[in-house]
Order: C-alpha cells, then structure tokens, then sequence
C-alpha cells in the first residue's frame, strides 16, 4: 500500500496541543493508526496509507479545534477522538462547534457524539433526561450547563437535589446542617461544580443562595421560578418523588434529570420513579431524552486496561460446554 504524506497547517497553540506533553498524544495517534506525524513548523505531516492519513488528520483536527474553543486538551481528548474515529463514530465533536465557555481551565467540549447530542438538547428542552452509565458525563455536563446559565444571568438559581436513599431519606439523625447532611451524597456534583467553577466561586454562590442543594424529600411545597433544576441518581426516586420533583417546575426553568436505570437501590426496583417517567412522557412536548451507552463511557486508559483485565479473567474463569454438560 502506498504511503503518501500531507500537510496540515496549525498555529502554535493548536500545534502544542497537538504534540502534547513529551509528544505523547502525537505518539498515540501515530500508535492507533501507523501513521508518522512530524511537525517541520506551521503545522504537522502525516505520512501514511490514504485511509489511515484520513483517520489520524479527523484526530488532529479535533484536538486543534479544542484548543481553538479555548478548550484544555488532555490525553483523554486524545483517547476519546481516536476511539470516536476507529468506531466509526467520525469527526470529533468539536468540530460540530458545541461548547460550554466556562470551565475553569477552558472551555467545556463535548468528547463524543451523545455529550454533544446532550447539551444540544439541553438548549432545546425544558426538561431533560439524560440516562446511562456512570462515567459517560450525563451529570458532569448537566453541570457545566446550570453553571453557564447562571454566569450568563440567565437563571438566578441553580438547584441539585437527589434521593438520600442510603439515609431513607430521614437526615434529622445526622450531625451538622442541612449542607453538611445533604453534601455526601452531593459530592459528584460539588466535585463537577468546582473543577467547572472553582471551589471559591462555587462557595461564594452557595452563600449567596445562587447554588443550594437538598435532598429530594426537602422538594415538596416548593415551586422553583428562574431556576435551573438537577435532579441526579434519579433511578432512586419513588413514582410519588418524582412526580413531585417534575412539578415543582416554575416561570422560566428548566431540569435535567439524570440517573443510570440499572443501578436502582430501592428496595422495590419496579417503583423507580425514573423509569415511570420515561415510559409516560415520551412524546410530550418539552421534553428530550438522551440515552447514553456503555460505548460513550469516557475512562481513564488505566481503567480501560483494569476493565480488560478482569474480563479476560471471567472469561478463564468460565466453566466450559464439557463441564457445564458434566454438572
């Protein structure tokens, strides 16, 4: 097969996310798709087979286009694009020009096809429901959307709030505030809010009352007017706490609820106010559902070695046709 080579102009910026720390993120493209990107000035070569020069350059464009978005480019980036490429999910998302300008180390990009999906239905939908597994960033960017909402001054409030299933809901016994109860099981999203937002901006709010959280329970009564309402671990609500949750929508808010379907810790799972929900308001006007797959799972390389390794163990593990015939 013939190996051509092309070259594709960056400015500096764009070039040193590119590269990467130690040009390690080059040396993983060059890994993925046997390819040798060299960087002679102005931008980088690419020199390889036509299919896998096409490959690597929808890569690096998508990593320039971060960096051009203002945008932080780690080697999960890097990760992420090239899995979105070799799956045959094409260009990157931050070619589509989705972002979120308020991350405290740039701006916020989606990394796959469904986070982009996902904030794109954010801006279209009153109440939004974003349901998968864990790690795909359903909660993460629900985040970041509430945050640049209320810079903006597009809402007053932001508001969280979850069912405190391993506390039944009954947080009287706990020492401490209603914060210092409320804040373990808040803790994703307070870790989302500050690396969003900083933990001194996210203080200052709270104090203010621009950001409060409460359990799920402390919801009744209330109707939340030019608010924008994270309702997370939605699986754990009842049919009753949901739809109270759902209705305490006031005058120019707009929710987003999120939770993973199977992973519900109530003690009657066919009560989960979350799946209800789905089934009854698909189609209703308003409302958006983005489902996410284990696909759009966003991890860590180590995690992703740590997650083969223990597959090939349960496949060792597995009894085969002759012992399971035998028993």
């Amino acid at each position: 097969m013939a190996r051509d080579s092309e070259f594709l102009p960056l400015n500096d910026a764009e070039l040193r996310a590119v590269i990467g720390p130690n040009s390690r993120h080059v040396a993983l493209i060059e890994d993925a798709f046997k390819v040798l990107v060299e960087a002679p000035g102005g931008g980088v070569s690419i020199n390889g087979g036509a299919r896998d020069r096409q490959d690597a350059r929808t890569v690096i464009e998508d990593l320039a286009k971060r960096s051009e978005m203002g945008a932080e480019v780690t080697e999960a980036d890097v990760r992420t694009a090239l899995a979105n490429v070799r799956g045959g999910k094409g260009a990157g998302m931050a070619l589509a020009g989705v972002s979120l300008p308020v991350g405290k180390r740039g701006a916020i990009v989606p990394k796959t096809p469904a986070q982009a999906a996902y904030l794109d239905m954010l801006g279209r939908c009153e109440l939004s429901f974003g349901v998968g597994p864990a790690g795909t960033g359903k909660t993460f960017l629900a985040a970041a959307y509430g945050a640049s909402l209320l810079r903006r001054g597009q809402v007053d409030r932001l508001v969280i709030t979850r069912p405190a299933v391993e506390a039944g809901e009954k947080l009287g016994f706990l020492p401490g505030d209603l914060n210092e109860k409320v804040d373990p099981y808040l803790a994703p999203i307070w870790e989302a809010l500050n690396e969003i937002l900083g933990p001194e901006d996210v203080q200052r709010r709270r104090d203010k009352g621009e950001i409060e959280a409460a359990p799920i329970a402390f919801m009744r009564g209330r109707t939340l007017s030019h608010a924008f309402i994270i309702v997370d671990e939605a699986q754990n609500t009842s049919r009753m706490q949901m739809k109270m949750v759902l209705t305490r929508l006031g005058e120019g808010a707009r929710m987003v609820v999120t939770g993973d379907p199977s992973q519900i810790d109530l003690l009657n799972a066919r009560d989960s106010g979350l799946a209800h929900a789905l089934r009854i308001l698909d189609g209703v006007k308003g409302v958006g559902v983005l489902k996410f797959a284990a696909g759009d799972v966003v991890r860590h390389a180590m995690v992703e070695r740590i997650v083969k390794a223990y597959d090939a163990d349960a496949a060792r593990s597995r009894p085969g046709p002759d012992l399971e015939d035998a028993g």
